[in-house]
């Protein structure tokens, strides 16, 4: 069994659009203690079992691309069966699929006992999507490209509040509304990257910036409504996650975020209190 850890983006800029259709990103994520399970049984056949709506059990979902890729790089024909148990929320700028789907790379690594390196699983991850490799390592990062080059990260502890709305938003969506006026040059990326070990939970939530957020919010208005009642309980700073829908509020400390937390709950929004993890996304359990 498998912890799967899910992230927030501390800092998201869109620097350009590339030629191949992608955006140029730069982007500081930071793994928290939100997570999803992977059981990873031997099998004649891939297959995946998830009883929560919303998530694919066919080849659409990421975890089985990521089988299916890893198969094929590694030139072998095994099975498996991948339980998925699904805690962090679907469509929500948190990264699920993309850190069951490293985690997939990482159990079935050791399943098949094909004993490759980081390094070779990363040439997999990279065409799965931009976060996975950055679950391959976990911790803090700053990611350019479209995501798959990983600077890691030094840093303290900090502790958050996650508010979901319980709807989805889809990444392609929201990079589709993006225009040139939302570009920057990776500055805000670059400075809270720089010194990071030593910045307080004040000056982190003074450096938060996501070039998305003001698209989103015009788009889904909840999203700021989110982030404003985050602010008003108390948070030292709030942001969307991701292509959102997701904000996180950050804490002077754990104790402080669940706090918040208890200020934060409402019927239509779903809470959590969570820790960064200064240590990897993906854990083998027991």
């Amino acid at each position: 069994m498998l912890n799967a850890a899910a992230k927030v983006n501390l800092v998201l800029e869109v620097l350009g659009k590339r030629e191949d259709g992608y955006h140029e990103l730069a982007t500081v994520m930071q793994a928290v203690d939100l997570s999803d399970k992977l059981t990873l049984e031997d099998a004649d056949v891939l297959e995946l079992q998830c009883g929560v709506p919303g998530v694919p059990t066919d080849g659409a979902n990421l975890a089985l691309k990521a089988a299916t890729a890893l198969r094929e790089a590694a030139g072998i024909t095994r099975g498996a069966r991948i339980t998925l148990d699904k805690r962090i929320p679907v469509a929500a700028g948190l990264g699920g699929g993309s850190t069951y789907a490293a985690a997939a790379l990482v159990g079935l690594n050791r399943l098949w006992r094909l004993r490759w390196s980081v390094e070779r699983l990363e040439q997999v991850a990279t065409g799965l999507g931009m976060d996975v490799p950055f679950f391959l390592h976990g911790g803090r990062a700053l990611a350019t490209g479209r995501g798959e080059r990983i600077e890691r990260l030094r840093g303290s502890s900090l502790g958050l509040v996650l508010v979901n709305p319980r709807f989805a938003v889809r990444t392609a969506e929201m990079y589709g509304r993006v225009t040139p006026e939302a570009y920057t040059d990776g500055r805000h990326a670059k400075t809270l990257a720089s010194g990071f070990g030593g910045r307080t939970a004040a000056r982190v939530a003074a450096s938060l910036y996501n070039g998305l957020q003001e698209t989103a919010v015009a788009a889904y208005p909840p999203i700021g409504r989110i982030r404003a009642a985050l602010l008003a309980a108390g948070a030292l700073g709030a942001l969307m996650s991701g292509s959102g829908p997701t904000v996180f509020g950050v804490a002077r400390s754990f104790e402080h975020a669940r706090q918040i937390r208890r200020r934060m709950t409402r019927g239509a929004w779903d809470c959590w209190a969570v820790r960064t993890l200064n240590g990897p996304a993906i854990r083998t359990l027991g």
